[in-house]
């Protein structure tokens, strides 16, 4: 094999700390990047926010101009020591990464690494199920015996409110040798009458027969009701309502009354109380109708606008050695990355979020059912960008419009062929779905077949096997399902 040498001009990315640390930024949610904004004021002491305050009384101040010029003439000298590109090219494959351990502003000077692991207080704590159950067990009339089976229960239930141990597992978790089947059993029923009722039941049978033999006993067809639950959950969860009326010798007009009682208890009592995690979004582009079209904006209060201190920056040459000196620099010079970041990061944004708004604005006119189908490879092209660009852009970002706060990436979606040979959205279609189901009979659903047809002569060939899973994306349930005599 013959061996030689070749010399090939080309042109290739570097993964700087600096773009690395764009990368990222473009990639957090505005809770994460305000944390993040957050952490690098903390550590670098050259940043800061820029207030309307302070831009008011620089512009006022004129007693010490002279000295200001000084000042930022030193501040100029100091952060020309790297020269700033005008744009960072954060579009980037998929194969691009950036490295947990790069610093927080960029410059591998910084004296401290940044790793990712703060925490990000999102708002106050609240009450879970499980210390409601021991709140309440607290202020009852237990033994210790009985307070530590009830412990034992009450960390198997689950946060529906469902006991999902054995009674013999619980035995086994107490360590008590006089403790039994009857002693578990007693502190369980207790605890199934704390509130919320049916707390600590293992069916859902069990459940509502406990809420039920809450009500007075003068309630009506509270003991049809009863026997249902209790005797025919099968004919019940197939909503066999002719073998229940045959069963309980009801008439249907009784039936309807017995539902209307079971429908009033809860299948899942633990969702009352249980400890709920809360989303905050923030959004990022606020879009409004002016002048007759949509125009898009970054919303101001998401990101603080920083800037680099200079009158710190400016005591580079009066720093008394030359450690201290270096120290100004790197700083300022990271600030300087930072600020650069920020800035790609909202163009780049704010360029993604025009081409989204400008290709669905049927959908901020009309609604779902005029969404059009895009993928990222369509916005991708658009905006000249990688599709890795465009899904870091558009997760974990909001939109703010007259109809609500969407993610950017809720505008994406596939599409459906038209009779015309056109295309159609499969957020349209589903939308089509819950609007159909909406009007519909509910003593006679629409089958899967059924709505296919009535969407087919809106010109939109869907298969019923397309609606079968768009209904159950849906959470739609079948129309056997959704048969109702109420």
């Amino acid at each position: 094999m013959r061996q030689s040498l070749q010399l090939k001009i080309g042109q290739q990315l570097t993964m700087t700390p600096q773009l690395q640390q764009a990368i990222r930024l473009l990639q957090l949610s505005s809770l994460d990047l305000q944390a993040e904004i957050q952490d690098a004021l903390d550590n670098n002491p050259l940043l800061e926010v820029e207030s309307e305050q302070s831009q008011d009384s620089d512009n006022a101040d004129h007693v010490n101009s002279s000295h200001k010029d000084d000042s930022q003439r030193e501040t100029s000298d100091v952060i020309k020591t790297q020269e700033m590109p005008e744009d960072l090219p954060v579009d980037s494959t998929w194969d691009d990464t950036y490295s947990s351990s790069t610093p927080v502003n960029g410059a591998a000077s910084s004296n401290k690494s940044y790793d990712g692991d703060y925490e990000v207080y999102q708002g106050s704590t609240s009450e879970s199920l499980q210390d409601h159950l021991i709140w309440q067990m607290q202020l009852s009339h237990f033994s210790e015996e009985d307070t530590a089976i009830g412990e034992a229960i009450i960390e198997a239930i689950d946060d529906n409110g469902y006991l999902t141990a054995d009674i013999d597992d619980i035995i086994e978790s107490v360590h008590l040798p006089e403790v039994g089947e009857e002693e578990v059993c007693m502190v369980l029923k207790r605890i199934q009458h704390f509130d919320p009722v049916g707390v600590g039941a293992r069916t859902v049978s069990e459940c509502l027969a406990i809420q039920l033999q809450q009500l007075d006993d003068r309630t009506p067809f509270k003991d049809d009701a009863l026997t249902l639950v209790c005797d025919h959950m099968d004919l019940l969860g197939n909503r066999d309502f002719r073998n229940i009326q045959r069963k309980l010798k009801l008439t249907e007009g009784d039936l309807r009354e017995v539902m209307r009682l079971i429908q009033q208890m809860h299948p899942h009592p633990g969702e009352q109380i249980a400890q709920q995690e809360v989303e905050y979004v923030v959004p990022d582009v606020a879009v409004m109708k002016k002048n007759g079209r949509w125009v898009v904006e970054l919303n101001p209060d998401s990101v603080p606008k920083l800037k680099v201190n200079e009158e710190y920056a400016a005591l580079s040459k009066a720093a008394k050695s030359s450690a201290d000196s270096q120290y100004i620099k790197n700083h300022t010079q990271e600030a300087r990355w930072f600020i650069k970041s920020l800035e790609s990061r909202n163009e780049t944004l704010l360029k993604v979020a025009n081409c989204i708004v400008q290709r669905q604005q049927g959908f901020f006119e009309h609604g779902e059912e005029a969404m059009k189908p895009m993928v990222l490879n369509d916005v991708a092209e658009a905006v000249e960008m990688h599709e890795s660009t465009i899904s870091r852009v558009t997760t974990q970002k909001f939109l703010h419009c007259p109809r609500g706060i969407f993610e950017l990436k809720y505008f994406f979606s596939s599409h459906v062929s038209t009779e015309g040979g056109g295309e159609c959205s499969s957020t349209a279609i589903r939308a089509l779905i819950k609007k159909l189901v909406a009007a519909e009979n509910r003593s006679k659903p629409l089958s899967d077949s059924k709505i296919a047809e009535l969407i087919a002569e809106q010109g939109i060939k869907v298969a019923r096997r397309t609606i079968a899973k768009y209904r159950e994306s849906l959470n739609i349930p079948s129309s056997s399902q959704r048969k109702s005599l109420l």
